[in-house]
């Protein structure tokens, strides 16, 4: 717990309960939802924010729900749009703390450019991508995110489509943060949920959510818990890319390209990648991003945390300097100057 000051000077000390609202969570029993929000809740206290000063925004979808189940002020706004109203509020209120919810259907088709020029900007939000893989809210369609081959009530001998990959989109976007979580593993989702908050600037974070409903288990083959120590790929700042329950694989680039390696017979942790989030140059993040089971293990954490300034301190340095040269304006002399006339 941390004492949070408000913006009466008094202070108050929150514990997750305090962002619980009255709401009834409504969604289908077993939704990885839960385990999301219960993880953002579990972290608000930590953020030494008054509740006042935080605000939950989203679009439309199963995410679009947790807004009313946080105690906090919040918005439910319209299909895509999530990322612009955050954009506009963080930009006119700097001192807010603004979370983006969104799912893989609301965030990547209605509104893939909306999510593109909010990570391009870099302003500072944190944008949580709820993932399954599938539209939940209207019933199973599939979703920009869903594989190729796959059948559901919109593609019924299988989708055509080729999926988008959130972590790839956002790192071509320039995206300044981007991580991985999963629902299941609570205390690596709290852990990025908090990196996310301590970054400057637009922090993207997929977390793959199970639907029970309408795609149960389309995580299963490397998520699951008995599976996760071999078939993930836990990103550790500085540290060389091993993963295995016996930590006896690995990571190293071959030419050009990923390959895994088991350690030994001449192969060491020297000969491995060793993960740097910091780099500015996208190729190492782009990489992994695109690395799948089974062909490699999926990586789960921070893939990149670089620094640049954010939309808003440009923003608000800009109208400053405009202010020392013109002066601070009038709102009448704009609307009177240059041509006018009277219509009678």
């Amino acid at each position: 717990m941390v004492t949070a000051e408000r913006s009466n000077g008094k202070s108050e000390v929150l514990t997750r309960k305090d962002f619980v609202s009255d709401q009834e969570v409504r969604w289908c029993p077993g939704c990885g939802d839960y385990s999301i929000l219960a993880q953002t809740q579990k972290i608000m206290p930590d953020l030494g924010l008054p509740r006042e000063n935080i605000v939950f925004i989203s679009g439309i979808g199963c995410a679009s729900r947790l807004p009313y189940y946080m105690n906090t002020y919040g918005f439910h706004s319209i299909h895509g749009r999530a990322p612009t109203i955050a954009t506009g509020l963080k930009s006119s209120r700097p001192e807010l703390s603004v979370w983006v919810v969104t799912g893989d259907g609301d965030a990547l088709s209605i509104g893939g450019n909306h999510l593109l020029h909010v990570l391009r900007r870099n302003v500072d939000l944190q944008i949580i991508l709820h993932n399954n893989q599938i539209y939940g809210l209207t019933k199973g369609q599939y979703s920009p995110t869903s594989e190729m081959g796959k059948r559901t009530k919109s593609s019924p001998v299988g989708t055509i489509d080729a999926p988008l990959h959130p972590l790839t989109v956002a790192i071509g976007a320039e995206a300044t943060f981007v991580a991985r979580s999963i629902d299941t593993d609570a205390h690596h989702l709290v852990q990025t949920l908090d990196r996310a908050y301590q970054h400057k600037g637009s922090s993207f974070v997929e977390v793959y959510q199970n639907c029970n409903i309408f795609n149960d288990g389309t995580f299963a083959d490397f998520a699951a818990k008995e599976v996760r120590a071999d078939r993930t790929l836990m990103l550790e700042h500085g540290k060389p890319m091993i993963f295995g329950k016996e930590r006896n694989k690995g990571i190293r680039i071959n030419g050009l390209a990923p390959e895994v390696v088991e350690l030994g017979d001449g192969i060491s942790e020297g000969d491995l990648l060793v993960h740097d989030e910091t780099r500015e140059d996208p190729t190492t993040a782009f990489m992994l991003s695109r690395m799948r089971w089974p062909d490699f293990p999926v990586p789960v954490g921070v893939l990149r945390a670089v620094q640049r300034p954010t939309y808003e301190a440009l923003m608000s340095e800009q109208i400053e300097h405009a202010i020392e040269l013109e002066g601070p304006g009038d709102i009448r002399e704009l609307f009177v100057e240059g041509d006018t006339w009277t219509v009678e």
